[in-house]
């Protein structure tokens, strides 16, 4: 099979940004004086968007009270804000493996349960000289992954089949929504996950360094 197109989760998939959420969580949490939470810890906790995370992150009482939580994540949300960039920096042979893919015209997307105005600026100020055809963060009333709804509207817009599309990710999150949006499944080991979830959710394919996608399958420009 050839693919025409690929598709990437961003947290754990394009770069290693836990350190600076796990930063802007526990400020979160210091502001109201909840115990904080380790970096393995909030590792466990990302992955379904950043309500999901504040959720599991404050007390069970307190996750309950849906007017708390959305004081919660606005506060979180300034927080994280104010570092998205700050300890955050892209895996290992990311940059070389997009440029590859560049260079041979492969249109490159994101799809992530990030917030949208941080997908935006993290890409923007960590990989300046690679063009994203689309990214696709959180946003109001949209469904998150793994419903496929955001990925498969990307693909539409690149003008690829979905059996063309080769989606990356680090969790079962990940691996759900490209077996639900008809992708080729890749997972990741460098991300927040361990091998056994992306084997336990059906992983089609799991690298362990970017650069071994290229001895897997075979990217060709849509003509």
């Amino acid at each position: 099979m050839i693919y025409r197109a690929a598709i990437f989760d961003m947290d754990g998939t394009l770069v290693n940004s836990i350190a600076d959420i796990a930063d802007g969580v526990n400020e979160m949490l210091e502001h109201y004086k909840f115990p904080p939470h380790t970096l393995d810890e909030i590792r466990q906790m990302v992955g379904n968007g950043a309500r999901k995370l504040i959720e599991r992150a404050i007390p069970a009482e307190k996750a309950a009270d849906k007017n708390f939580v959305r004081e919660a994540l606005d506060y979180y949300n300034g927080c994280y804000a104010k570092r998205l960039t700050v300890k955050t920096c892209p895996y290992d042979g990311i940059p070389e493996m997009l440029k590859i893919l560049q260079s041979k015209k492969i249109p490159l997307a994101v799809c992530t349960n990030k917030q949208k105005f941080a997908a935006d600026e993290m890409i923007t100020k960590i990989f300046p000289e690679i063009h994203f055809a689309e990214i696709v963060g959180d946003e109001h009333g949209k469904p998150k992954k793994p419903d496929p709804t955001r990925a498969s509207d990307i693909a539409k817009k690149i003008g690829v089949r979905p059996e063309e599309v080769a989606y990356f990710g680090d969790t079962a999150v990940d691996m759900e929504t490209a077996h639900n949006a008809g992708f080729l499944s890749i997972g990741v080991t460098w991300g927040f996950r361990p091998e056994s979830e992306l084997v336990e959710s059906n992983a089609e394919i799991i690298i362990h360094n970017p650069l071994e996608i290229f001895d897997m399958i075979k990217f060709e420009e849509h003509e």
